[in-house]
């Protein structure tokens, strides 16, 4: 093992960045001596400290830990701060938006599994020998909270408790237009004629035509003006894309929707921009598969949801403003 060196700053060397402090008392090339604080290798009077350019004060502890563990990646880091909940019979993850539940084309990788792993080898365990079961997805534009079994047993009860509908769900949303509560009801179809999924017409139903019943749950938390609408959704089924489809075919598409936005445009109206789908899993709640404990997790949405509530709150002020000025 390296000794470990450490010196105290003197009138000569005060003011000086880390760095330059570094280099001169032990030799060092600059690139080494910065390198070394940016792999967490330096403290100054105990304290870590990465930062290179820091100054340094006269009488300050400079010491150097050759053996101190380098920082993980930022996207481990972040990996390990996703999940919310892990025992040995499942484990709870926060995703993000943009990233796939699970692999869906071969090869598909920096999936919410892949995050899951890349966790595990940051805490120094074998991440391939502990398999993961898929439960249930969320989109890959959709954020929150999404649940893997980590035992064939546990993966098996799971999948039925979300089967019988015994797993407790709400979602967040921000929709176009000034939407209602309500319960939505249809047949869903993989493809209603014009390759989109949707819901089979009335007509179609009452004739015995195919379809899978999704019944979605609509609670309004909040109109921003005229403009959108934040809404709490809960699914008392879960079929693909249920939410999205339900909101579209009423006639207030998810805010960032980029898939079921056609009928939509075609009445002519106008898409609100957003970087990312506006829809987020906020609570999971569902009863223990071994321990048989009732828990409850629950997930604020990330800032670019509510940056983006923020910014339609202030174009409804501001068109609620012009309307005001223009009536006078």
């Amino acid at each position: 093992m390296r000794a470990m060196p450490s010196f105290v700053v003197t009138e000569e060397d005060d003011d000086k960045t880390l760095a330059a402090a570094l280099r001169q008392r032990l030799s060092l090339a600059w690139t080494r001596a910065r390198a070394m604080c940016e792999q967490h290798k330096v403290t100054v009077d105990g304290k870590l400290a990465a930062d290179p350019a820091i100054r340094v004060r006269v009488g300050q502890t400079i010491a150097v830990d050759h053996n101190a563990p380098r920082p993980l990646p930022k996207a481990v880091t972040i990996a390990k701060q996703r999940i919310v909940y892990e025992d040995s019979q499942l484990l709870v993850l926060n995703k993000p938006a943009g990233v796939s539940s699970v692999p869906y084309e071969r090869g598909e990788i920096n999936t919410a599994m892949d995050m899951v792993r890349d966790a595990w080898r940051a805490e120094g365990r074998n991440a391939t020998e502990q398999p993961l079961y898929v439960v249930h997805r969320i989109d890959k534009d959709t954020s929150g909270l999404l649940m893997f079994a980590k035992t064939r047993p546990a993966e098996h009860e799971l999948q039925q408790r979300f089967r019988h509908h015994d797993i407790r769900r709400r979602y967040l949303c921000v929709v176009h237009g000034y939407c209602l509560s309500r319960t939505i009801e249809s047949y869903l179809i993989k493809d209603r004629g014009d390759g989109l999924r949707g819901s089979l017409a009335e007509w179609k139903v009452e004739l015995g035509h195919g379809g899978r019943l999704a019944l979605t749950n609509v609670e309004v938390l909040e109109h921003i003006g005229n403009l959108a609408t934040v809404c709490a959704v809960q699914i008392e089924t879960g079929k693909t894309h249920q939410i999205r489809i339900h909101l579209a075919e009423s006639g207030h598409p998810i805010i960032g929707e980029r898939v079921y936005i056609r009928d939509f445009t075609r009445r002519g109206q106008t898409v609100l921009p957003s970087p990312r789908l506006l829809l987020h899993a906020e609570t999971l709640g569902f009863v223990h598969p071994q321990s048989e404990e009732d828990l409850m997790f629950q997930e604020d949405p990330p800032s670019d949801f509510t940056d983006a509530i923020a910014r339609l709150r202030a174009q409804a002020r501001k068109e609620h403003n012009q309307a005001v000025a223009t009536a006078r």
